[in-house]
């Protein structure tokens, strides 16, 4: 038997054709790792409980105060209502059957309150008699000598309110009863402004001189007006 030997030019040219080994095939792609996604902090009914108690706690505090006290406050009490109750109403469902009743009664209860509270006002407003200077000028009836220190930049606050709307039209005599309160106001504040902010007792100061000023107008105003 004769062996053919074929070139060695062709033998090499027939390996350059035939196909790619297996380890040279295209390696498959590795399925891409889905992203993770962030998933919503949820309220927990562990939570949701302490809040209610905080809530049930705010309510008979408030239930609790001096209605002189509470009328000045309202409109701060009202938005602290709003914004415990708006997060306990948008997860009431995960409070237990207990929980649930606790927070429609305190709610309830708060409403009714607060209810009454907007009555009254309403009627002190009407019924204010013009023969009470000081009530008249600080749209309430308060004891101007137990008036806590805390009180007292609102009560100079709502004197000049009341003094900057109305000194126009103001005889003597409402002159007199305004530098009266403002006197008695001046009285407790230097008995108790220890116990007030550096920022309350500027606010205070600024109050008082403003006042003072306005006084002083009137007077020179009218002194022009006799020449």
């Amino acid at each position: 038997m004769k062996y053919v030997l074929l070139p060695l030019s062709l033998i090499m040219g027939a390996l350059m054709l035939s196909p790619l080994s297996t380890t040279a095939q295209t390696t498959p792609k590795k399925p891409d790792t889905p992203a993770k996604t962030t998933q919503p902090i949820l309220t927990t009914p562990k939570s949701l409980e302490r809040d209610l108690d905080v809530f049930s706690s705010w309510v008979n505090d408030k239930l609790d105060r001096a209605e002189t006290t509470v009328r000045r406050e309202l409109p701060h009490i009202k938005e602290d209502f709003d914004r415990q109750s708006k997060r306990l109403d948008a997860a009431v469902d995960s409070l237990s059957g207990q929980s649930k009743r606790e927070y429609t009664t305190q709610k309830g209860r708060y409403e009714q309150w607060a209810s009454k509270q907007d009555s009254l006002d309403a009627v002190t407003r009407r019924a204010a008699p013009a023969a009470d200077p000081q009530r008249r000028l600080l749209n309430e009836t308060v004891v101007i000598t137990k008036a806590r220190a805390t009180e007292l930049p609102d009560l100079y606050g709502r004197l000049l309110e009341h003094t900057r709307d109305n000194r126009r039209q103001w005889s003597p005599a409402d002159w007199s009863a305004a530098s009266t309160v403002l006197s008695r106001l001046n009285g407790r504040y230097e008995q108790v402004r220890e116990q007030l902010s550096l920022d309350d007792r500027l606010r205070v100061r600024s109050l008082q001189t403003e006042f003072r000023t306005l006084e002083k107008a009137r007077d020179v105003k009218e002194a022009m007006s006799d020449k």
